[in-house]
């Protein structure tokens, strides 16, 4: 029997200062932990997030007014346990490579090289027929691997990781990054949000806080911000948003090293083709589940649809789109300040429709909000929809005065990089067929793009979800102008350049994918796949494929 969630006592500033010593005087130890060793703490935290699953679930569950055991509570498995034992699989397979695993291939296009990494493994690569995942170096950077298990001689550091309150895999998979891909001692503050996982946390990477690596905070502001200043603190990793970064860097005394995955205004490129009447209903099913997930409390959240204007099927498509969020269920909008940054497009936009199915049998109805739906939005650098993150169920559209394929791609990309704000991710819809007759302006287009993630024909947030990628905002960002954030995370294959990350899709898939609205067995799904993550074998397989096919 789960308890229900409850927020854990805070930690003094006392407390803070000594754990804070605590740490500093691991770093140096954990820099000469070998491989073998680390491999060991991977697995043991392994066995502990699989013994905690349920718990964790649950808790989030009752947090994000869903029922625990409504096919929608599968959400919070596999962005919870599910996604942190993914990751742990990947780094585990790292280290056995001595911090250089092999990608699938390596190739070097006009002076930048192209990993393969996507599918690696054999579960992976069952799961994820037709996937290609690639990972972009910086041109002119040769394609070399885990620096920290090259050098011989390291001092160490304390990297204070700020947790994020939406997706709860964030901040155990933050702190996975910053030991074993950056080699720092971790010290992680929660976000009030969910700090009330923070028990689980400690239960599924007790092998890191047993040995003293990891420690973990709960505070609001005061705490942050005094550990931000603390002397003994290197490093500062955040996931928010700019604003918290701004306030973050604006606070300390001296200059720290601030790493940072912010918001997005996340687009979605629709590329015109002569698309079928199931793949209109399909990708309308997929854009509303971009929208939907999460109470779209992501930063990957849907926010921007682009299309053409003279694409003879538009209004098709998005007739089938608003039927998609008009038949989804509303959520809880947990997440603070949701309702208020709702109502600032409410008031702009005067053509705003809200769509969504109220379930009054749901705890708390009345905290609900619904899907804001907003059409023809004018392609203008100052537009309110496209500068500001609304991180709440809005989702804009915005036509470009094309009609054919080539010249949407042509425009689209200059489009999404200079007018619409952040860098973080964006996915790209496009039909085999016009992919075929215009495969060069698509690789044209995403070798253009100036987002840390890119994902055709799936949701962009997958790629969060591929721990052998990586996860940030496209390189160049400086303090002044932070968009959407500096550094990456994940980065299971360890590459020390990484640019951006590129994530290829089937334009249909054979079963109804985790995210689409309404899954019917996303719980029963959810729990095998959490089980294969954990133990990739052929009879945790089976139930998970057999599950799936009835979604």
């Amino acid at each position: 029997m789960v308890k229900s969630f409850v927020a854990p006592p805070a930690t003094t500033l006392e407390m803070a200062d000594a754990i804070a010593q605590r740490l500093a005087a691991r770093k140096t130890e954990w820099v000469n932990v070998s491989c073998s060793d680390r491999i060991n703490y991977l697995q043991g935290c392994v066995d502990a997030t699989l013994a905690v699953a349920e718990e964790w679930a649950t808790l989030a569950c009752q947090a994000k007014g869903i029922d625990p055991t409504a096919p929608l509570a599968g959400e919070e498995w596999i962005v919870g346990p599910a996604g942190v034992l993914g990751n742990l699989r990947q780094l585990i397979h790292a280290l056995e490579a001595g911090g250089q695993p092999k990608p699938v291939s390596l190739t070097e296009r006009n002076g930048q090289w192209i990993a393969k990494v996507f599918p690696d493994q054999w579960l992976d690569k069952v799961l994820y027929s037709g996937f290609v995942g690639e990972l972009w170096l910086e041109p002119g950077q040769p394609p070399t691997q885990g620096e920290i298990y090259r050098q011989a001689s390291q001092t160490g550091s304390l990297t204070l990781v700020l947790g994020a309150g939406n997706i709860s895999a964030i901040a155990p998979m933050d702190s996975l990054h910053k030991l074993f891909v950056e080699n720092s001692v971790v010290l992680l503050k929660l976000n009030p949000v969910n700090e009330y996982l923070g028990a689980v946390f400690e239960k599924a990477l007790k092998p890191l806080c047993d040995a003293g690596f990891l420690e973990i905070v709960y505070g609001g502001a005061e705490l942050g911000r005094a550990l931000c200043q603390h002397s003994l603190v290197d490093q500062i990793h955040v996931t928010g948003s700019q604003y918290t970064y701004q306030a973050i860097a604006q606070s300390l005394p001296t200059l720290k090293p601030i790493t940072a995955e912010l918001g997005c205004v996340t687009p979605i490129l629709v590329v015109p083709g002569n698309w079928s009447d199931a793949d209109l209903v399909y990708q309308a099913r997929q854009i509303a589940g971009m929208v939907v997930h999460n109470a779209s409390f992501n930063c990957a959240a849907a926010k921007v649809i682009v299309t053409a204007k003279g694409w003879p099927q538009r209004a098709s498509f998005l007739s089938y789109l608003k039927q998609e969020l008009a038949q989804t269920p509303l959520r809880k909008a947990y997440y603070p300040g949701a309702t208020q940054r709702y109502q600032q497009f409410v008031e702009r936009y005067s053509q705003a429709e809200s769509l969504g199915t109220p379930d009054p049998n749901r705890p708390e109805p009345e905290l609900d909000l619904p899907w804001l739906w907003i059409q023809d939005v004018a392609p203008e650098a100052d537009a309110y929809a496209l500068n500001e993150e609304a991180f709440c169920g809005v989702l804009a559209e915005v036509s470009l005065p094309v009609s054919e394929s080539a010249d949407f791609l042509q425009q689209a990309v200059p489009f999404v990089n200079e007018q619409i704000w952040g860098n973080l991710s964006c996915s790209i819809l496009v039909d085999p067929a016009t992919q075929k007759c215009c495969q060069a302006e698509l690789d044209s287009a995403i070798a253009q793009l100036r987002y840390g993630a890119i994902a055709v024909n799936v949701w962009s947030a997958i790629i969060f979800g591929v721990p052998g990628l990586t996860w940030g905002a496209f390189p160049g960002n400086t303090p002044d102008d932070i968009q959407s954030g500096i550094g990456v995370v994940h980065n299971g294959y360890l590459f020390d350049h990484p640019q951006k990350s590129v994530l290829w899709a089937p334009f249909r898939l054979p079963f109804t994918p985790l995210w689409f609205p309404r899954h019917r067995t996303l719980l029963q799904t959810a729990r095998s796949y959490t089980r294969l993550q954990a133990h990739p074998n052929l009879l945790n397989l089976l139930p998970a494929l057999i599950s799936s096919l009835k979604g």
